[in-house]
């Protein structure tokens, strides 16, 4: 059966599966003429297994995208009727970020800066191309690539943010420096000045104010920084956290979430989605989990409810840390929940 979605290649992570635009046998009963048309894109999808955890500091993370693959995520959406291309796993080892001092603040800035740019520009070559990309993480900080790359070749789409964390610090409100914290901020032109570097490129001035605040919503914020909560009040950013989940739903709340992005229903959708977002007892191994997070259901419902849409053109499952967690079983258990987050995504349903 075909996912839903409207495209047919996936690109994830920094692993390549690539799904030819002509495989269109089966469509998911999901996919309906309407939302079939309300974009141009083929059904192909292209698959980055991002190696990488330079937004942060714990190890492990950057062997998130590869156990995803090993847990067959490759066959899984081949089952779903996507045509699938591996063509390996992509380690960025010619990016050369020696002596990658602190600038003010912010950790590891070159590396973080020319990683995000050779996604941005990978996953944008494939976005052009008609092909769905799915970026496996990896730390969010990934995501300044990844949205930078879709929103080049989908300049009117809207982001659906789920985690349990804003990801919007600046420089100046950031604690700990860590860029996996601030990629909201970068794509949407409000980080400030960053430091200079004495030489080389200057990190992070290739990126661009890609995203308008009203073409982001979150769903699933439940640690929220002090100055996160005054940038979001400040932008008019809409979030729904872990309180309207409790008070009205995950149903309702995302029902909400896509009416204020995708007002008349035909903007593109880019869903990127931090497992941390969902409870620490459904996905422990993660690198910031927070208790009191999205139930298993809730967090695939959010899946289900974009794929319906037939609007998803980009997809990222990041933070999955086969390092942490206190066993094999939690280890297992979220990379489980990452692949069949990305399935649902994808268009797997219940029935």
């Amino acid at each position: 059966m075909l996912p839903s979605s409207t495209a047919s290649t996936l690109r994830v992570g920094l692993t390549r599966i690539c799904l030819p635009k002509k495989q269109q046998a089966k469509r998911s009963f999901l996919q309906t003429p309407k939302l079939s048309q309300s974009l141009d894109v083929p059904l192909a999808e292209e698959t980055w297994a991002a190696a990488y955890s330079g937004g942060q500091p714990k190890a492990g993370v950057d062997h998130g995208p590869i156990h995803l693959i090993n847990a067959g995520l490759e066959g899984q959406l081949t089952g779903l009727g996507w045509k699938v291309k591996f063509d390996g796993h992509h380690q960025f080892e010619e990016i050369d970020a020696q002596n990658d001092t602190p600038l003010g603040i912010l950790k590891r800035p070159r590396l973080v800066s020319q990683v995000c740019e050779a996604v941005a520009k990978a996953v944008g070559d494939h976005a052009r191309n008609g092909e769905l990309p799915l970026t496996l993480g990896g730390d969010h900080s990934l995501a300044m690539g990844t949205i930078s790359g879709v929103l080049s070749a989908h300049p009117e789409a809207c982001v659906v943010w789920v985690d349990a964390h804003a990801d919007i610090n600046t420089p100046a409100t950031s604690s700990s420096g860590n860029i996996h914290g601030m990629p909201l901020s970068f794509l949407l032109g409000i980080a400030g000045e960053v430091p200079k570097a004495e030489s080389g490129p200057q990190p992070f001035s290739w990126i661009k104010p890609v995203l308008r605040p009203e073409r982001l919503v979150y769903i699933g914020l439940r640690d929220v920084d002090d100055g996160e909560k005054k940038i979001l009040r400040e932008h008019g950013i809409r979030a729904y956290s872990m309180h309207e989940v409790d008070r009205y739903g995950i149903g309702r709340v995302v029902e909400l979430a896509l009416a204020h992005v995708n007002p008349d229903g035909t903007r593109p959708i880019h869903l990127s989605f931090d497992v941390d977002a969902l409870d620490p007892s459904v996905a422990p191994s993660t690198g910031t989990p927070v208790r009191g997070g999205l139930t298993f259901r809730e967090g695939h419902y959010i899946c289900e409810a974009i794929a319906e849409t037939g609007l998803l053109v980009g997809l990222d499952i990041m933070e999955v840390n086969p390092s942490l967690g206190s066993g094999d079983s939690d280890v297992s258990a979220t990379v489980a929940v990452g692949c069949s987050l990305a399935r649902s995504a994808l268009g797997e349903t219940l029935l």
